[in-house]
């Protein structure tokens, strides 16, 4: 006799179904109301400030109208040829500086301190109303054989500017420039000399181009800086930006508005320098970082291309 079985009543085939599996967390998002007010009370600030100057008695029509006025361009290239002119000094200065303040001369590394503790412990604006006022104490200036003139045809205006601000910039960079070689390993320096190098060459290939990395932002501070203040050269009748637009602003009755055109010019030229530094520092984070940060238009880019992908952004 046969039995049959059915299949119903054997083992099942399939397996046996698992555990549920866990239930989706549902995110809440953490409310900061704090950010909230600090924003709100952030944007009421500024909108009683804009609100009270579009109330005053300011004459806003002015500013375009004098915006590129020969004058005011002219004190633009005035600004920006004492600016680089300056900082070459300041620069060049500061690297002797700062390789005076190293060398293992006791004389040298002493008049190097001294002249940073001088300039940098006296204002600008003192320095260059000394040297302005130097004719009251030397009637002529002579060199010998090379040169000799009176002071006062000898320092001009420009050459008063020049120099108290490129000598006073020669102290701050001979800092940021010893900070850039202090930097360096001195394995660097050592393995240089094991090479036959000689001590100007290991500072001209070695440590220098490595330092540059260190020496670079900062420095770039400076270079705006130095921009603002040369408006302070306005004290020793140096014709530039602020002293064109004093001028315009006394003729045409605007002074507060002139003030406020060269206000937006050094906006405009420190914004310029200020992406110039971007760059520069990227360029030379390129032997530090193994990802470059991305530049302006890059992030531009990648916000625009997000907004336009489904959940927030995620792809």
């Amino acid at each position: 006799m046969s039995v049959e079985i059915s299949k119903s009543d054997g083992p099942s085939d399939a397996p046996p179904a698992g555990p549920a599996g866990p239930e989706a967390i549902k995110a809440i998002p953490v409310r900061h109301y704090g950010r909230y007010v600090s924003a709100f009370v952030a944007l009421a600030l500024l909108a009683t400030i804009i609100y009270a100057f579009s109330q005053g008695k300011i004459n806003w029509g002015a500013v375009p109208d004098y915006f590129f006025d020969d004058r005011i361009l002219k004190g633009v290239g005035q600004t920006m040829i004492l600016t680089v002119l300056s900082m070459a000094i300041g620069v060049i200065g500061g690297i002797v500086l700062a390789v005076m303040r190293l060398s293992k001369n006791p004389v040298m590394s002493s008049i190097a301190w001294s002249y940073i503790w001088f300039f940098r412990g006296t204002p600008v604006l003192v320095q260059l109303m000394v040297w302005f006022n130097l004719g009251l104490v030397f009637e002529y200036i002579n060199l010998g054989p090379i040169y000799k003139d009176y002071w006062a045809s000898f320092m001009t205006p420009f050459l008063t500017a020049l120099l108290g601000l490129g000598l006073n910039e020669a102290a701050y960079m001979a800092e940021i420039c010893r900070a850039g070689l202090l930097s360096v390993d001195e394995g660097q320096t050592e393995a240089s000399h094991a090479l036959g190098m000689s001590h100007a060459k290991t500072l001209r290939r070695i440590v220098i181009p490595q330092a540059m990395r260190v020496i670079v932002p900062p420095t770039g501070n400076e270079v705006i800086n130095m921009l603002k203040t040369t408006s302070l050269v306005a004290t020793v009748q140096f014709y530039e930006l602020l002293r064109y637009a004093q001028d315009i602003g006394q003729t045409s009755g605007a002074p507060v508005e002139m003030l406020f055109l060269a206000a937006a010019w050094y906006l405009l030229m420190t914004s310029v320098l200020s992406i110039g530094q971007y760059y520069l520092e990227r360029h030379y984070a390129r032997g530090s970082l193994r990802t470059l940060p991305q530049t302006p238009l890059q992030k531009i880019r990648a916000n625009l291309l997000s907004l336009g992908r489904p959940n927030g952004g995620t792809a």
